[in-house]
């Protein structure tokens, strides 16, 4: 027989038993569909942490007060150190090598409140290098500028949201608010950005950095961190360096602060994903095993049915590799049949998904359709193998006799 031959004698098997031939194949479809699905998830998520922190801004290092002795996130300060400053960040934006700007950062919930209205938010004390730095800018009116860090002026820049629920459809430029009970004046509204690591940017207010120090740290001197871009990616190994001998001299020779990195967090979080990715893949796989299982299931059930058939076939010249190879053939075919209607379904998912929720990048991967569907050709081939070999040993006289 040719394999055009074995591929006509199992289509002619599956329309004969359609109903039981479509529920086999349903269980490696799903098991398909799982796998393709499960890692387009995975890698969703994963694009999608990478895009908020490139969104946050590029090459950029966050130094916190406390040793953080594990690398890779945020730090858990304990024991007793030195707070960072004001002048740490000028001293690092005078003397450091490869690095563009240095925006030092106080960051406090706050009440802000107009009239009646009053809205419980993050507030950010800020240098105007953020503006660079986070790539953020105002749709009305101005940042924070350098004049208003030098004379402390009580100004504000509110988030697009946060400017809504406080002043609705009116113009809120040059309107005083007041935040913590002490006025500021508006001078700026963001544009709207969304939510970034969980931050809603709309929903923040922004103040001079020694007016945040004023209302959160009582004039004193402290940050909550430093944000430090480099000139570029390849800057970034000096810019940390230079960073750490300038504070480390400056804290008396000890080196109590963190320096985090976006490369190193998101190595850290590519790592995470991985061990997710591969769980997921996993756990979806058991879906094929038990789709293999019907396979054979149905197919030890075929040779039992065509008992007399494999007979007849041995009687007029059928060698045992032609009856073994047919039973395989039907098996794998049947497999195969199941994962390309579980790609088609999962293409269909992962568009469904987008259009849902078009800011998640879910796409289905090249390497999860090809091990997907290899895997489910080598299903085919492993549990069409018993009922193969169990067909091919067939006694012809005694599968004639076979009722």
């Amino acid at each position: 027989m040719s394999w055009v031959e074995y591929f006509g004698v199992a289509l002619d098997s599956f329309k004969q038993n359609r109903v039981r031939s479509f529920l086999t194949m349903v269980g490696v479809t799903i098991g398909v569909l799982a796998v393709v699905l499960l890692v387009a998830l995975g890698e969703g998520a994963q694009a999608y942490v990478a895009k908020e922190f490139a969104d946050l801004g590029t090459n950029l290092l966050i130094i916190t007060p406390g040793k953080q002795e594990t690398s890779g996130m945020m730090p858990i300060v304990a024991g007793s150190f030195r707070k960072l400053t004001y002048d740490n960040a000028k001293e690092i934006e005078r003397r450091g090598v490869g690095i563009k700007d240095v925006s030092p950062e106080v960051v406090g919930a706050g009440a802000v409140r107009y009239s009646d209205r009053e809205r419980n938010c993050m507030v950010f004390g800020v240098s105007p290098a953020i503006e660079r730095i986070r790539d953020i800018h105002c749709q009305q009116g101005r940042f924070i500028n350098e004049t208003d860090l030098d004379k402390n002026l009580k100004v504000c820049v509110l988030g697009s949201q946060l400017k809504e629920e406080l002043f609705g459809t009116k113009n809120a430029l040059y309107e005083r608010v007041s935040i913590n009970r002490s006025k500021h004046l508006v001078v700026g509204i963001l544009e709207k950005k969304g939510v970034t690591l969980g931050i809603n940017a709309d929903d923040i207010a922004v103040v001079p950095l020694l007016s945040a120090q004023q209302m959160f740290y009582g004039g004193e001197d402290e940050l909550y961190q430093i944000v430090v871009q480099a000139s570029s990616p390849d800057d970034t190994s000096a810019a940390s360096a230079s960073v750490r001998e300038i504070l480390t001299a400056a804290h008396d020779y000890t080196e109590d602060f963190t320096i985090i990195d976006q490369t190193t967090m998101l190595a850290t979080l590519d790592k995470i994903f991985m061990a997710l990715k591969v769980m997921l893949s996993g756990i979806a796989s058991i879906s094929l095993l038990v789709g293999g299982i019907g396979i054979m299931n149905i197919m030890l059930v075929s040779v039992r049915e065509r008992t007399r058939e494999v007979g007849i076939r041995k009687a007029v010249g059928a060698t045992r590799r032609d009856i073994g190879l047919q039973f395989v053939i039907e098996a794998i075919t049947l497999s195969c049949f199941g994962g390309v209607v579980g790609i088609v379904l999962a293409y269909g998912g992962t568009s469904m998904m987008r259009l849902l929720y078009p800011q998640f990048p879910v796409y289905p991967s090249t390497w999860s359709i090809i091990v997907a569907f290899a895997f489910s050709a080598t299903v085919g081939v492993f549990f069409g193998a018993y009922p193969a070999l169990k067909a091919a040993s067939v006694d012809p006289v005694e599968a004639l006799r076979y009722e």
